[in-house]
C-alpha cells in the first residue's frame, strides 16, 4: 500500500510539473503582433537571456502545448536555447496548422462556432520577398525582373475556417506526403487549360507543386471541385492586382510601407472598412536581417463565386483587429 502511494505522488509531481504534457507538433510561421516574454519553460516562466518576440517579426512554428493550445513552441534565432514558448495572443498563425483559440472544456476544434471571424482567409505572397527565405525553391532560382511575380501579388492560398479545417476526405497517404519534399507525389490538379496558363503565372509556387498542396489540405474543404476553387481564388486575385493596393507596392519597391498605409490603400479600392480586415505578415531576410512584406491575408464572409466581389466579401467578414506586422520592406525581386 505504501509503495502504491508513493508511486501516486511521483505521478501527481510529474504532470504538476508539466513533464507528463504531450506538445502537439504543428507547422507554418508565428508572427509577432506585440513584443512578449520567449520563455524556455510555461510554468515557471524562465526565461535566459530575458527574450521577447519583436512585434511584426515571423518566427518558425513548431508545437502547441496541447490539442487547444494557450502557448506555443516557435524557434527564435540567436537565443539560448532557440525554442521558446509564447502565449498564442501574442501573435497570429500564417501557413500552418494551429488553433488561434483555445476552445472551451469539452468542445471540439470543428465544431466552435464561426460567429465574428471570417469564413476564409485569402492569403497573398510577395514573391520577392519570399524568395530571399526560400533561395533553393525552382521558381525563385527563376525569378526574372520581367516576370509577373516582380510586379503583382501572388496566391498563396484561399483557406476555408474556421483554422485546423483541413484535409477533409483525404487518405492517410495524402496527409503523409502533404510536406514541401513529397508534394510532388500528391494527386495532380485537374484545371482547363486556361485556368491552369493563368495559376502558372499567378501562383509561381506550382513549380514546387504548391497547388497539390493547396487542394489537399485546404481545396478538399472547400465544397467545390478543384476548377472552382483555382477560378475563384484566381478572380480575387485579379481584383486585388487591378486595384490601388498593388499600386502602392509597385510605386514603393526598395522603400518601407506601414501596416497603416497598406490599409489605407484596401480602403481606397474597396470601401471604408475594407481594410480591418487585412493583416500584413513580415519575415527577415537572413542574409541582410532587413524586415520585409512578406504576405497579406485578407478575412472574408459571403459565398465565393464567378461573379462575387472582393469588397463585397471584406465587408462581410469581421475585423481581423490588430493589423500585424507594422511596417517593412517591399522587396525588388532577385537576391539582394
Amino acid at each position: 500500500m505504501r509503495v502504491w502511494a508513493l508511486w501516486c505522488l511521483v505521478v501527481l509531481a510529474l504532470v504538476g510539473t508539466g513533464t507528463a504534457r504531450a506538445d502537439v507538433k504543428m507547422s507554418g510561421s508565428f508572427v509577432a503582433d506585440s513584443a512578449c516574454p520567449a520563455t524556455q519553460a510555461i510554468k515557471s516562466g524562465k526565461n535566459p537571456g530575458d527574450v521577447s518576440t519583436q512585434a511584426g517579426q515571423s518566427y518558425q512554428l513548431l508545437a502547441g502545448n496541447k490539442d487547444e493550445p494557450t502557448h506555443y513552441l516557435i524557434q527564435v534565432p540567436g537565443a539560448d536555447p532557440e525554442r521558446r514558448w509564447v502565449k498564442i495572443n501574442c501573435g497570429h498563425v500564417t501557413g500552418g496548422s494551429a488553433s488561434a483559440t483555445p476552445a472551451p472544456a469539452g468542445q471540439n476544434k470543428s465544431s466552435q462556432p464561426a460567429s465574428g471571424k471570417p469564413e476564409y482567409v485569402f492569403a497573398l505572397s510577395w514573391q520577392p520577398a519570399f524568395c530571399e527565405t526560400k533561395a533553393s525553391k525552382p521558381e525563385c532560382k527563376a525569378q526574372s525582373p520581367n516576370e509577373f511575380d516582380a510586379s503583382h501579388f501572388t496566391l498563396h492560398g484561399l483557406w476555408p475556417q474556421p483554422n485546423g479545417n483541413f484535409y477533409c476526405q483525404v487518405s492517410a497517404g495524402d496527409k503523409a506526403n502533404d510536406n514541401p519534399a513529397h508534394w510532388g507525389d500528391l494527386p495532380p490538379v485537374d484545371l482547363d487549360a486556361n485556368t491552369r496558363a493563368e495559376l502558372n503565372q499567378v501562383m509561381p509556387g506550382t513549380a514546387s507543386k504548391l497547388e497539390r498542396h493547396e487542394w489537399i489540405k485546404h481545396g478538399t474543404c472547400y465544397g467545390k471541385s478543384q476548377q472552382e476553387y483555382f477560378s475563384d481564388a484566381l478572380n480575387l486575385m485579379r481584383a486585388v492586382n487591378a486595384s490601388p493596393v498593388r499600386d502602392l507596392f509597385t510605386k514603393n519597391i526598395g522603400k518601407q510601407l506601414t501596416s497603416d498605409q497598406i490599409r489605407d490603400a484596401f480602403d481606397q479600392a474597396f470601401g471604408k472598412g475594407a481594410g480591418d480586415r487585412v493583416r500584413v505578415s513580415c519575415l527577415v531576410d537572413p542574409s541582410s536581417g532587413r524586415r520585409l512584406i512578406g504576405e497579406l491575408t485578407l478575412g472574408l464572409s459571403g459565398s465565393i463565386g464567378p461573379d462575387s466581389k472582393l469588397a463585397d466579401l471584406l465587408i462581410a467578414s469581421a475585423p481581423t483587429g490588430k493589423a500585424g506586422c507594422p511596417k517593412g520592406t517591399v522587396d525588388a525581386i532577385g537576391f539582394q
